[in-house]
């Protein structure tokens, strides 16, 4: 496994918590624990794990409520279930939700690890195909790396979704009407145009990128293709 391997457990039985604790640990691994799903998304937040172990049932919720909310972010961290043996339809839905895979309690400590491997291995083996390379950018959406120059550039959320948008329709011009529909997809009826045209200005600063992120005056935007 690669270095800086980093794994957020969200169980709220404390020994069952530091008996996965010292078991996943090794030196090419941080752990960290949390006991609740507030707990859980801060954790998230801060560490952008590599995996995510998860329980069902937790105190202040269902643990499938923050599996929904990850994806629902386009966040792909694997997740693992853990589940009680009486919980097969959670399970169901956890999967259909896009959680990864699961291990019902009790279960082995050695067949969890090889569960936790496996999905570490799939993560690697992927890393790097959701990276566009142009000129002197790189845009690593899978990791939210983005940079220019070789210099890390820190993007917002609908930063981050406008690029890909722009990037993975090079030479396509994308009217105002579409960027606003497909980035603010949280049911408001109304959506300031101003506030594309902000993010948009932030982005093409942020990432001095004018030569790239073109205005089609009367239509909309393009990034540029090949830079012509």
């Amino acid at each position: 496994m690669s270095k800086n391997t980093q794994i957020v457990i969200v169980e709220d039985d404390r020994d069952l918590c530091a008996g996965l604790c010292k078991a996943l640990k090794d030196e090419t691994r941080s752990i960290v624990s949390c006991e609740n799903l507030k707990s859980a998304r801060e954790q998230i937040l801060l560490t952008n794990p590599s995996l995510i172990l998860l329980d069902i049932n937790l105190p202040d919720g269902n643990g499938l409520t923050l599996v929904k909310e990850l994806r629902a972010k386009n966040l792909s961290y694997p997740i693992i279930l853990l589940s009680a043996n009486d919980t097969d339809a959670d399970i169901v839905k956890g999967l259909e939700l896009g959680a990864d895979d699961y291990v019902t309690k009790p279960f082995s400590l050695s067949v969890l690890r090889a569960r936790v491997n496996t999905q570490l291995r799939k993560t690697e083996t992927s890393a790097g195909k959701d990276v566009i390379c142009i000129d002197s950018f790189s845009f690593d959406f899978e990791r939210m790396i983005f940079k220019t120059n070789g210099e890390e550039i820190s993007l917002s959320k609908t930063e981050q979704r406008l690029l890909k948008l722009l990037v993975s329709n090079q030479g396509v011009t994308l009217s105002r009407d579409k960027l606003i529909d497909r980035l603010w997809t949280d049911g408001a009826e109304y959506v300031d145009e101003n506030a594309l045209s902000v993010a948009m200005k932030r982005l093409r600063d942020k990432l001095n990128a004018k030569d790239y992120i073109k205005t089609v005056y009367g239509l909309g935007y393009v990034w540029v293709k090949n830079n012509e």
